[in-house]
């Protein structure tokens, strides 16, 4: 039976990356809606604002003075999620306790254990008024590099990666990304842009967590390609998934020599897409200078197209999953680095999808099939709308 048939029925897919389902329902975009409708957000903003604690030469709400930086800045989050220092924490993680031979509840039921860690914020530009769609691939290359520079500067003493810091040539030197007290386990590099995904501050940034424990979703994600490795002759489900994909070119969005943008099979948000490199990359520090480059014009096209769309500034949530910061040999080779795109919009630059209802009490579900999506994200390329606005 022909996949076109899965444009009209509902049906469910499968996410081998986390070992789930979720429902789609493309029939559904046909029924008229009367809901909230989000507020259209009109980019209009000044270059510089002198309230903004992002912008150069700012005061922060902390008290500290950002400095007069030209390209990227990195500093620790003044409301940070995790700390540095705090008391330890442990509580029966390790046994359960027998009393009268039956298991304790408490230690079966109410588990926790302390997670530390240290937040930053990164800052895109000294611009206020662009977002990653606005700026050029070059011009978002020293992100690339800032993100590389802490996540080198973060990797455990012990982590077999470290050998590749001293042969890769950044525009951030080490002193000018943030260095921790601590070795972490995981360091989660993710963007929020737009008030409808909670950002606060319409200055370009993103935020960099490490954190003492591995998240659970990159981890689940390990799990799934270390299994998959095993269970496939060594093979990676990703680079198989992009092999697979670059055949049917069902759901591709836009490819270069390094990456391909995918809507993928298991995408939940209505235009979802993941950044893939075409070899196996475990982390930023694989990549060449060339592919670094690569890799920023993966991100411009991908926020460009969101942008181009609905001809708004696209709110989406994305981050990058690689390599942990500390782990075995297995586990470094075993990641495979890609970033996600999460976007809530749906029908318009006003109407935004919900995971709610079904979704939270039962599995994800989506309304238009990922191979909907890829054909209206394929045609919103060329040049970013607002450039030709008088």
């Amino acid at each position: 039976m022909s996949e076109k048939i899965l444009d009209e029925i509902s049906h469910r897919r499968f996410n081998p990356l986390t070992n789930s389902w979720l429902l789609v329902s493309p029939h559904r975009t046909k029924r008229p809606w009367q809901g909230q409708q989000e507020a259209a957000v009109a980019n209009k903003l000044p270059d510089y604002d002198p309230k903004c604690y992002l912008c150069p030469g700012n005061p922060r709400a902390a008290g500290d003075t950002n400095p007069k930086y030209e390209n990227t800045f990195a500093f620790v989050n003044d409301y940070s999620a995790v700390k540095e220092q705090q008391p330890e924490y442990e509580h029966h993680l390790i046994q359960l306790r027998q009393e009268n031979d039956r298991p304790d509840l408490e230690a079966s039921l109410l588990k926790a254990e302390g997670v530390k860690g240290v937040c930053y914020v990164l800052t895109f530009s000294p611009k206020h008024h662009l977002t990653l769609a606005d700026m050029s691939a070059k011009e978002t290359l020293p992100v690339i590099d800032h993100w590389t520079r802490i996540y080198a500067n973060h990797l455990a003493a012990s982590n077999p990666l470290k050998e590749l810091v001293a042969k890769v040539s950044l525009s951030v030197s080490q002193d000018e990304a943030p260095t921790p007290k601590d070795e972490y386990r995981y360091m989660q590099i993710f963007e929020n842009k737009g008030a409808a995904m909670g950002c606060s501050n319409p200055h370009p940034h993103c935020q960099v967590w490490t954190t003492s424990s591995m998240p659970e979703e990159p981890g689940k994600e390990m799990d799934a390609m270390a299994k998959y490795r095993k269970d496939h002759g060594g093979r990676h489900l990703l680079a198989d998934y992009v092999k697979l994909e670059l055949a049917k070119a069902e759901r591709v969005v836009w490819e270069n020599d390094t990456f391909v943008v995918i809507c993928p099979w298991w995408a939940v948000w209505p235009f979802e897409v993941i950044i893939i490199p075409k070899r196996h990359v475990r982390c930023l520090l694989d990549f060449t200078d060339a592919e670094r480059l690569h890799f920023a014009e993966a991100i411009q096209e991908v926020t460009r197209r969101y942008d181009n769309l609905f001809e708004c500034s696209f709110p989406y949530s994305s981050g990058i999953h690689q390599a942990p910061l500390k782990g075995t040999q297995e586990e470094i080779d075993n990641s495979y680095l890609h970033m996600h795109f999460y976007p809530p919009l749906l029908r318009s630059a006003t109407v935004r999808k919900f995971l709610v209802g079904y979704e939270l009490m039962a599995e994800p579900q989506r309304d238009i099939t990922p191979e909907q999506a890829t054909v209206r994200l394929r045609n919103c390329g060329g040049e970013l709308y607002r450039k030709s606005l008088s």
